[in-house]
């Protein structure tokens, strides 16, 4: 169960991360509350896999959730770049990701 609190506190990062890109410095309330509660469920999720899940791992991982969903989306949502190097970035911490998630007995 730990990993799928895991997958929901990292999918709930790229969310408080888009609204808090959309809530365009705190200055638009939805985007704003949606930002603000949406990392404090977040991190209550992130919570619930510390029980049972190491430090790093969880952390690394939820981390690593939130930095590649949120590229994704940048791409997809908000038109970024998707260069070869930023590309090979993201697959590179895919890659470390999967790496600790099979090195963690559990």
């Amino acid at each position: 169960m730990a990993w799928i609190y895991l997958g929901i506190a990292g999918i709930l990062e790229v969310v408080w991360a888009f609204a808090m890109k959309l809530s365009d410095g705190f200055t638009k309330p939805v985007a704003s509350v949606v930002t603000i509660v949406g990392s404090i469920i977040s991190f209550w999720f992130l919570s619930l896999a510390m029980k049972s899940l190491p430090l790093g791992t969880a952390y690394v991982i939820w981390t690593g959730i939130g930095a590649v969903g949120s590229f994704i989306l940048g791409i997809l949502v908000l038109g970024e770049g998707a260069d070869p190097l930023r590309v090979l970035a993201a697959a590179l911490i895919i890659a470390g990701l999967l790496l600790l998630k099979f090195a963690t007995p559990h």
